[in-house]
């Protein structure tokens, strides 16, 4: 996961996109299907390599979650590079499974690290409360809620949550990771179509944060919670038994957010430091 590259190779960009409907999530498995292994898969292959080449990407997704905008980045030796370069996409097309495509790959610039130099991530919850339920041509990326839903209040509630704060009360916790990020997004949008879709983007995410915000928001879309609710469960900071985290596939990852090449491994640097809201820590 370093920014510097290994004598000899090149560092690969990838930009790609998955279904996530029958993966469990990104990461490599030993006897699980996941988009990770796939792709290193994929890539050994399509290379005629002795060995596997370990990707590491802009945001790992869960079992169920979509992709349209992901990034991930491998090192290959420069002679592998050299030879596939030119038809490495046509190559990954005939051997990827349908539910997966990437759908370019550049030498990346000095610096880039495709999870770490991102300043932020950029998801859609996708969401309908018609009477009828979803529309069964959308019903993998769609979330079925049974209320009506009030859009306004929705909106109203997220502003409360947006800023950087700790967000531990809408995350999984896990062991030696920080909770707090900058939540730069969130806002929600009625499509002429009926579906209502969420925007969230922030620096990172923790696990499970984006679809708990988004049952926190559900619940006072319907009118089962206040206005003011999900910001009083920011405020306390440990995980309310109250937000729901909602089903993975009405999500997608739709963008990552890069600064200019020169500013790539700096923003790695600053990514990588365990992070404390003002005024809290020792000294």
């Amino acid at each position: 996961m370093s920014d510097e590259v290994e004598p000899g190779f090149v560092r690969v960009r990838l930009d790609l996109s998955y279904d996530g409907k029958d993966f469990s999530g990104w990461a490599r498995q030993t006897e699980r299907r996941t988009v990770q292994g796939e792709l290193e898969s994929a890539i050994r292959t399509v290379t005629r390599s002795a060995r596997t080449y370990d990707l590491t990407v802009a945001g790992r997704t869960d079992a169920g979650v979509h992709a349209r905008g992901q990034v991930a980045q491998v090192d290959l030796p420069e002679e592998v590079w050299d030879e596939h370069r030119e038809k490495l996409l046509r190559r990954l097309a005939g051997r990827l499974p349908r539910d997966v495509r990437v759908w370019r790959a550049t030498e990346a610039p000095a610096g880039f690290n495709a999870r770490f130099s991102a300043v932020w991530r950029r998801y859609a919850y996708r969401v309908t409360d018609a009477p009828g339920g979803a529309d069964p041509l959308l019903r993998g990326h769609v979330l079925w809620h049974e209320r009506e839903l009030d859009v306004t209040a929705m909106n109203a509630a997220a502003q409360a949550l947006l800023g950087e704060h700790d967000f531990a009360a809408y995350c999984k916790k896990r062991e030696g990771a920080t909770t707090i990020r900058t939540l730069q997004q969130f806002s929600w949008e009625r499509g002429a179509d009926g579906v209502i879709t969420g925007t969230v983007r922030a620096d990172a995410f923790c696990h499970n944060m984006v679809r708990s915000l988004v049952g926190a928001l559900l619940f006072v879309g319907d009118g089962r919670r206040p206005v003011d609710w999900p910001g009083k469960v920011l405020a306390v900071g440990i995980r309310d038994p109250g937000v729901h985290v909602v089903r993975p596939h009405g999500l997608t990852l739709e963008e990552v957010g890069y600064p200019a090449d020169e500013l790539l491994a700096e923003r790695s640097r600053q990514a990588r430091r365990m992070r404390t809201l003002p005024g809290v820590g020792c000294c």
